[in-house]
C-alpha cells in the first residue's frame, strides 16, 4: 500500500508559472524617477536624461529640468516650459507649462497644461500615452535625438 503519491510537474511549466507570478515585465518607477531612455507612441515621444525630460506632442515640444520624480503610486506633477509654435520654423516663445501624469509598468500617461501668454489662454495637450523603449512615430514632425538644455530651466548649482 502506498501512503504518498509523488506529484510531477514539468519543469518548464513550473518555471513559467513562477516567472509569471514574480515578474510582470514592468519597469515601474525607476528608483523613484521616470526611467531614463526613450518613451514612444503615435505622434508623441518623451526622451529622459539625467539633465532634462524632453516631451514632443505633434509639432510642439517642452522640457522639464532633470528627471521627473514619481510618488509611490507612479504619479507626478512638475513645472517646465513648452513651445507651441515649434515646427516647421520655431517661432516660440517658451511658455510656462505644467506636466502631470502617471507611470504604470511600461506605460506613461501625461497631460500638459501650457500657459500661452501670447494668446492669453491655457492650452491643454493630451492625455498622451507612450511606452518605454518604443521608438516614437512622429509623422511629419521630427523628434529631437538629443534634448537641448534650456538655461532658464537649469537647476540651481548645475
Amino acid at each position: 500500500m502506498r501512503l504518498a503519491t509523488r506529484m510531477r510537474f514539468p519543469i518548464p511549466l513550473l518555471l513559467a508559472a513562477l516567472t509569471t507570478t514574480c515578474f510582470d515585465g514592468s519597469i515601474g518607477p525607476s528608483n523613484g524617477y521616470l526611467a531614463l531612455g526613450t518613451w514612444g507612441g503615435d505622434n508623441v515621444g518623451v526622451i529622459v536624461t539625467d539633465e532634462v525630460t524632453h516631451v514632443h506632442v505633434g509639432c510642439t515640444f517642452g522640457d522639464v529640468p532633470g528627471r521627473i520624480a514619481l510618488d509611490a503610486t507612479g504619479r507626478f506633477t512638475v513645472d517646465g516650459s513648452f513651445v507651441l509654435r515649434a515646427y516647421p520654423i520655431m517661432i516660440g516663445p517658451e511658455l510656462p507649462a505644467q506636466f502631470s501624469g502617471r507611470v504604470s509598468g511600461r506605460i506613461l500617461t501625461m497631460a500638459i497644461a501650457v500657459n500661452d501668454t501670447v494668446e492669453k489662454k491655457v492650452v491643454a495637450l493630451g492625455p498622451i500615452t507612450v511606452v518605454y523603449s518604443r521608438t516614437p512615430n512622429m509623422g511629419p514632425c521630427p523628434i529631437c535625438v538629443t534634448p537641448r538644455r534650456i538655461p532658464s530651466l537649469s537647476r540651481p548649482g548645475t
